[in-house]
């Protein structure tokens, strides 16, 4: 009898993972995967942080950034030596993710079946999957290994279908072909490892909106990127309202401190350092005669920090 069980609880089990291949992960699972977000949410249960956290998103500082995260428990989520197609230019954006390995002929037969039964596009290479699904406002994230030769997950004609969709650009850590074609897409823009005028081949689409590694960095679908020409960052959700407040009022203090030097009126060691109560209550005032009109937050969110920080 107890053989029995064994033998029926194992087939249960077999068929239930030989059903459970997926290529895109669920909205279940990726609700499980960023459960601290409280915000609104995507078809496919990624978080969907507001556009306009996205645009003032990026003017805070890489370093910024980072220390927000690193004080908040999060210190894997930057990775940086990028070849960047325009590196005068800042991205942000909400991330879909991707993985491809080495090509394995059992395995690409079982993940193009599970692409085909979840309705994916039968026509072209499953590396068109991941673009199918961009939204305005996605950023493509893929691990494609730091495979350069060989390893080209997009040339021109899949550029301009990713900033057809996403109106945005990739994060490869793997390579691209056609850097030219891409180059002209206006708007578009590339973090990856490199260029070669080589196809892809031997490498394969594993997942779709899974956890990722991207060098150094772990990246969950529904992060919120920062890329800039100083590297990227990685954000979780349900952290980057509180960061992008963060680093827009430590912009505010350093242009009180670069103001207040000119002025000559507190020392370099003064600024540099712990600020004494006369300078906290000085940048206090200074900020209540800031125009509302400049602040990169509303007056409101500035002085609710600022009560929740309790800086005074």
């Amino acid at each position: 009898m107890k053989k029995s069980f064994i033998l029926f609880a194992s087939l249960f089990l077999c068929a239930h993972v030989c059903t459970a291949q997926q290529v895109g992960s669920s909205p279940a699972y990726i609700k499980a995967l960023t459960s601290q977000w409280n915000g609104p949410r995507s078809e496919d249960g990624r978080p969907k942080v507001s556009d306009a956290i996205l645009r003032r998103l990026k003017k805070v500082a890489m370093e910024e950034a980072w220390g927000y995260l690193r004080g908040h428990g999060y210190e894997n989520q930057f990775e940086g030596n990028w070849k960047v197609l325009h590196a005068d230019s800042a991205m942000t954006g909400r991330v879909v993710t991707a993985q491809y390995m080495p090509e394995r002929p059992d395995f690409k037969k079982v993940i193009r079946q599970a692409g085909l039964s979840e309705g994916r596009d039968s026509s072209g290479g499953t590396n068109s999957w991941p673009i199918d699904i961009l939204k305005p406002g996605d950023v493509y994230v893929a691990d494609g290994y730091d495979r350069i030769i060989d390893g080209t997950l997009i040339g021109s004609n899949l550029g301009n279908a990713i900033y057809a969709n996403s109106k945005n650009g990739v994060i490869f850590y793997g390579s691209v072909r056609d850097e030219g074609g891409l180059d002209e897409i206006k708007g578009f823009n590339a973090w990856t490892r490199g260029q070669d005028p080589s196809y892809l081949q031997q490498e394969m689409l594993t997942s779709i909106n899974a956890p990722i590694r991207i060098g150094r960095a772990i990246v969950l679908p529904g992060d919120v990127v920062l890329a800039n020409k100083y590297g990227t960052i990685f954000i979780p959700a349900y952290l980057v309202n509180d960061l992008v407040l963060s680093g827009e009022v430590t912009h505010l203090r350093d242009e009180f401190g670069f103001q207040r030097l000119r002025e000559k009126k507190y020392t370099a060691g003064e600024i540099d350092s712990k600020w004494s109560k006369a300078i906290q209550e000085d940048f206090l005032s200074w900020l209540k005669n800031y125009p509302d009109n400049t602040l990169p937050m509303t007056r409101k969110e500035l002085n609710d920090y600022l009560e929740t920080q309790k800086v005074h």
